[in-house]
């Protein structure tokens, strides 16, 4: 049986919702594709030339399905077809065009994981997309952990309003590279200062880690005049929980032009081997998604990365005080 098949309905539903669809939700769906494991597969819509807010987001399918699925915003899609592999640390499909996920302009909207309940945005607050902004095209990508034998329609029911929302929403990734050595528990961190001038409002936060993570959490960091940290949590939450957008712990909180952002994820390796992060399944993950509003422009650059562990440390490359336990 061939790897991947196109069912012809699921590709004309595609492209109406994204043209004609006047509700307040549309879906984007894989269009019937039969994958194999360890398979990230993407897929695109075009948005129309009216400008649109994106207020919430719920997954159509389940952890015994999807391992997770991200949601891009994009200038232009990585790949022109319908379905594309679009894992690029993992081993190459011969069957598929291989592509990022965007051409051009990538922004992360939602990502979603292990039956995630759905999220919905604070009042007045939305994704701006469509029109005149950046996001031309909406890129679904969905890591298929296991294979499977029928085809798979897995998506993403979206809320939105053609109403313009005076609160504008990002996502904002923290994540590492590094290799968790076998037989050990180590902490994978990452440290950014904030460089753009906004005022940044986290209302959610998500995390995201395989099997081996125990903890994950992110902070703001402020520095005084006497060069002490100030740490804030923003959130901290076990990664083998449902990995959804929960409540950051502080909803007053700002980040401003100056301030740092960190992230820690702890992990214990109780295998025989070392585990590098990567994309596959037998590979692991430290993410931190920081979703935030702002009265104006969003931030241009929205990833914060590190070489993780061993290479990197917060005492040593960012030189950290009071670091919390």
């Amino acid at each position: 049986m061939p790897r991947l098949y196109y069912l012809s309905s699921c590709a004309i539903l595609l492209v109406a919702i994204a043209t004609f669809c006047d509700a307040t939700t549309s879906q984007i769906r894989m269009p019937g594709v039969v994958p194999e494991a360890d398979s990230y597969l993407c897929t695109s819509l075009e948005l129309s030339d009216q400008e649109n807010y994106l207020t919430g987001f719920k997954a159509l399918t389940t952890k015994g399905t999807a391992h997770h699925i991200l949601l891009f915003g994009c200038e232009e899609p990585g790949s022109e077809e319908l379905v594309w592999d679009c894992g690029e640390m993992n081993k190459p499909d011969d069957e598929l065009p291989r592509a990022p996920t965007c051409g051009s302009k990538p922004a992360i909207l939602y990502a979603w994981a292990l039956d995630a309940p759905p999220l919905e945005l604070p009042k007045d607050v939305g994704f701006q997309v469509g029109g005149l902004s950046n996001i031309r095209h909406l890129v679904m990508q969905v890591h298929y952990m296991h294979s499977k034998q029928e085809p798979d329609e897995t998506g993403l029911e979206i809320t939105h309003t053609e109403e313009p929302q005076p609160k504008l929403a990002a996502t904002m990734l923290l994540v590492t590279g590094g290799t968790l050595p076998k037989n050990k528990t180590e902490s994978f961190e990452t440290a950014c200062v904030i460089e753009e001038d906004v005022v940044m409002h986290p209302f959610a936060y998500r995390t995201h880690t395989h099997r081996h993570g125990k903890e994950v959490s992110g902070w703001l960091v402020k520095e005084d005049e006497k060069q002490e940290d100030h740490w804030e949590l923003i959130g901290k939450r076990d990664p083998q929980l449902p990995q959804m957008f929960v409540p950051v712990e502080d909803s007053s909180m700002t980040i401003q032009q100056g301030d740092m952002v960190t992230a820690r994820c702890v992990m214990n390796n109780n295998e025989n081997r070392d585990i590098s992060m990567g994309a596959t399944g037998e590979d692991e993950m430290c993410n931190f998604y920081i979703m935030y509003w702002t009265d104006g422009d969003v931030m241009h650059d929205n990833t914060c990365y590190s070489p993780g562990a061993p290479d990197y440390r917060w005492t040593r490359e960012a030189d950290l005080n009071h670091i919390p336990k």
